[in-house]
């Protein structure tokens, strides 16, 4: 099989979808890999260290014109018109971007986006949104260090004592877990909240204190004990008094990171205009979302926060809001390390070990990642 590895041309992505180590291991199997020139330079990745694993290394024609292509981002309309029909596509490309998919599906690419894989055991190895929010809440707090204008860990100094900045993660998921864990390393006094309150014991565990909020009512204290080890959506009673809560935590706190995330649809606003203001001057926002929000006062989209702007470092009523769309490429050797781990093991699902294509859709995870095939969009 000639699997194709082009370079990414997306605006700030520095990842790449194969390193020196993956590629070593498809050679082994096989394989003849195909490198863009350069395409792993921004990544720490150099054309000599894939030559030494056993890659080609050609030009971009000659990469996306391969019976297999692997990439981090989906491929733009020219990128598309280098690839052949038929070729198979594997990357993170945007399973809710109908259009995008619809795009994929007229130049004939089975396509599989691995973002759609299920949230199951046996994909944990080839889950691409924990290895890059993973990334993403490390990055988050190293960027709030950076412009927080004072020190994270509290001293005791013979010039005085300077207090440890007060860190409230909103959203525990995996970029928020990751958030909490460096920011404790750095010695900050960390809150977290959840709309999900099963969540309380993963928080307390990495040191943080979680935001809680009483129960009042039979539905309420049912609803958070969940179904089958998911929390069940809270009702609004509960959800407007959790909102009255994190806005008292957001106003006493100097940093706050917002990752919330929905697929498929808006992120939710979690700090309010209105939170900003209650803010101390000096305070720092970092939101994970940025670009994925309603649009926002400044006419593009927000984030968790309506005031983030994509791509920006802004000040707002003397609070640092960070708008960072792609915290994983800031920390790309290590973002595509993992991706590009991820890929190896999905790879595993669709090639046979005599190196040959085969795509068994009684397994779930292929599947669930086919998104186009024959022209069409497969997914639904």
């Amino acid at each position: 099989m000639r699997i194709g590895v082009p370079a990414e041309t997306a605006a700030l992505e520095t990842r790449v979808a194969a390193t020196p180590e993956t590629v070593k291991k498809l050679v082994a199997q096989g394989h003849a890999v195909l490198v863009q020139g350069g395409a792993g330079v921004a990544s720490s990745a150099t054309d000599d260290a894939y030559r030494a694993a056993g890659a080609e290394i050609v030009d971009a024609a000659t990469a996306f014109g391969a019976e297999l292509v692997l990439k981090v981002r989906a491929p733009s309309a020219d990128e598309l018109a280098l690839m052949r029909p038929g070729a198979t596509l594997v990357g993170m490309l945007n399973p809710f971007d109908a259009d995008g998919l619809q795009r994929m599906a007229a130049v004939g690419l089975t396509a599989f986006a691995l973002e759609a894989a299920p949230r199951t055991t046996r994909a944990q190895s080839m889950d691409v949104l924990s290895s890059q929010a993973n990334i993403a809440g490390y990055k988050a707090v190293m960027l709030a260090a950076n412009h927080y204008q004072r020190l994270f860990p509290m001293l005791m100094t013979a010039a005085g004592t300077i207090k440890a900045a007060r860190v409230v993660v909103l959203g525990v998921g995996v970029a928020g877990l990751q958030a909490i864990a460096t920011a404790k390393r750095l010695g900050a006094v960390i809150e977290a909240s959840d709309v999900r309150p099963a969540v309380k014991e993963q928080v307390e565990s990495l040191g943080a204190k979680f935001i809680d909020v009483p129960y009042e009512t039979d539905e309420e204290r049912e609803c958070a004990q969940g179904v089958g080890g998911y929390a069940r959506p809270m009702p609004q009673s509960w959800l407007d008094r959790q909102k009255a809560e994190v806005a008292k935590r957001v106003a006493q706190a100097d940093v706050v990171i917002s990752t919330a995330l929905i697929p498929g649809r808006p992120a939710p606003t979690l700090v309010t205009e209105e939170m900003v203001q209650s803010m101390k001057p000096g305070s720092v926002i970092v939101d994970i979302a940025a670009g994925r929000g309603p649009v926002g006062p400044h006419g593009q989209p927000g984030g968790n926060c309506p005031l983030t702007v994509p791509d920006q470092v802004v000040t707002v009523h003397g609070v640092t809001i960070v708008g960072h769309t792609n915290l994983p490429a800031m920390v790309a050797a290590d973002a595509s390390a993992l991706y590009a781990r991820n890929v190896l093991e999905f790879l595993r699902l669709i090639l046979t070990k005599e190196g040959a294509l085969h795509i068994n859709l009684e397994d779930e995870i292929v599947a669930a990642c086919r998104v186009t095939h024959n022209g069409e969009v497969t997914r639904t």
